[in-house]
């Protein structure tokens, strides 16, 4: 009897190991996609002819649909399944990802990555609620930390994997690599993976209430990418109104797309989102700055550049797992706490460059910067996940990747506003390095008190009362 019992147990280790390679390997996929093809954008408009506009659509479309598609998804992984999302996800990513890279025109390149941008939302959302729903609370934190590595260390071989790929066998190749893993994900899957969770097969989909937060972001990202446009105004302003909208009438349905209730009730769950916000909204336009500063004012080519920017991505997947694994013994709000002052304080080094800075200050910062992302993110993701009922795991999922989303876009149009203020419509040459770098230097000291402020979200969350209501 007890060695079937042991045997049983085995069996159950197996798909718990099998699906966390799965997540992993399919968080992974989307972070590359992203950061490998921005590299090949040169040799996609050359090929066909494109203007600077539709090239921006490339890296834009994807983002934008899945940003669009998380918060359905995610309520729909808690009603048909997240085992099934999730597969769905896979096989469509990877069809797309196929047909990528045999497009004739770059029309169809640009419905692909629309395509591409839904199926990675699938990916993305479903992907954590699995690991959440197949792994209990003391064993949660160390799965989330590996997931969070496989991120990083997607967006750090990206750009240089990407970089070679397109050098050697053209920018087709970068899709055409993606392809076996998509299809291994997919067979392991179908074969390993009997079990689903639907903590929430009785509820509805809100249709009209996913369309506003659609319009919201639409508006609100397409917005933030034409500052200081008065119509870039006019569109954030605009989202706005909707967002309002949007959360009077979560909080007036019976089934909504997001449990706006769950930002009011429980403090952890809301601190935790707001502090995920935070951290992402100070720190995600650093490698933006950073390539621009390290080529402009200190001369350096991009692959220079390139080596010096992945030590960030390296330090961040390689401390991710230890972190998970710290946030399943102490509780995760602590480690997180620490984690967002190492990002303040790698913002605050940054902001002291100048046209002379060492390169040792900016790889110390990236250093600090890499180990407070990384004691941050994956015990921040635990502390989300662990402080809903599992009937929300999908909801709460999507919640984490939205406040990411909107932390990058915030980042990023306070970057360009401030580039926009100071050096205005004028290219970066020479003669404008210095209002260039002013506006680098308050970019990061606007990030680092707004990381500040992040901690005391951090810290003030409440300690965290696990759901062990395990599906």
């Amino acid at each position: 009897m007890n060695v079937h019992h042991d045997h049983a147990r085995d069996d159950s280790k197996m798909v718990k190991r099998t699906l966390l390679f799965i997540a992993t390997a399919g968080s992974f996929l989307t972070p590359f996609m992203i950061s490998s093809i921005n590299i090949a954008l040169p040799a996609i408009q050359k090929e066909f002819a494109a203007d600077a506009v539709v090239l921006s659509w490339i890296a834009t479309s994807f983002l934008l649909s899945s940003a669009v598609f998380l918060l359905p998804i995610g309520k729909l992984a808690d009603i048909l399944g997240r085992t099934r999302l999730y597969k769905w996800g896979i096989i469509s990513f990877t069809a797309f990802t196929l047909i990528s890279g045999f497009v004739p025109n770059i029309e169809l390149l640009l419905v692909m990555r629309v395509l591409q941008g839904i199926s990675a939302s699938m990916i993305a959302t479903a992907g954590m609620a699995l690991i959440t729903s197949a792994f209990p609370p003391q064993e949660r934190g160390k799965a989330l930390g590996f997931n969070v590595s496989a991120i990083y260390v997607g967006l750090a071989v990206g750009p240089f994997l990407g970089g070679f790929l397109t050098e050697h066998w053209g920018w087709r190749s970068i899709f055409l690599v993606l392809v076996p893993l998509g299809v291994l994900i997919t067979v392991l899957m179908i074969t390993y993976v009997k079990s689903d969770w639907a903590d929430a097969k009785n509820d509805k989909l809100d249709i009209p209430g996913s369309l506003i937060f659609a319009v919201t972001l639409i508006a609100l990202i397409y917005g933030s990418s034409i500052l200081p446009d008065i119509l870039g105004i006019i569109l954030i302003l605009f989202s706005i109104v909707c967002f309002v909208f949007f959360v009077k009438r979560q909080l007036k349905i019976s089934n909504p797309v997001l449990e706006i209730r769950l930002f009011q009730n429980n403090r952890v769950f809301a601190f935790s989102n707001v502090a995920a916000l935070i951290n992402y909204a100070g720190s995600y336009s650093v490698t933006f700055l950073l390539s621009l500063y390290l080529q402009y004012v200190q001369g350096m080519s991009s692959e220079h550049a390139g080596i010096i920017l992945i030590i960030q991505p390296i330090i961040q997947s390689l401390i991710s797992p230890m972190a998970g694994r710290l946030s399943d013994e102490k509780e995760p709000a602590r480690i997180a706490s620490w984690g967002m002052a190492g990002t303040a304080a790698g913002l605050f080094l940054l902001s002291f460059i100048g046209p002379h800075t060492s390169l040792f200050l900016i790889i110390a910062a990236l250093m600090v910067l890499g180990l407070g992302f990384a004691l941050f993110s994956s015990p921040n993701t635990n502390a989300v996940m662990s402080s809903v009922d599992n009937h929300y795991y999908g909801v709460a999922s999507a919640s984490v990747s939205v406040m990411r989303i909107l932390g990058q876009m915030l980042s990023m149009a306070t970057a360009t506003l401030l580039i926009s203020i100071f050096v205005g419509k004028n290219q970066i040459t020479p003669e404008y390095y210095p209002q260039f770098t002013q506006s680098i230097h308050l970019a990061f000291l606007i990030s680092a008190c707004l990381c500040a402020v992040g901690i005391f979200f951090s810290f003030y969350r409440g300690k965290i009362h696990v759901n062990n209501n395990q599906a």
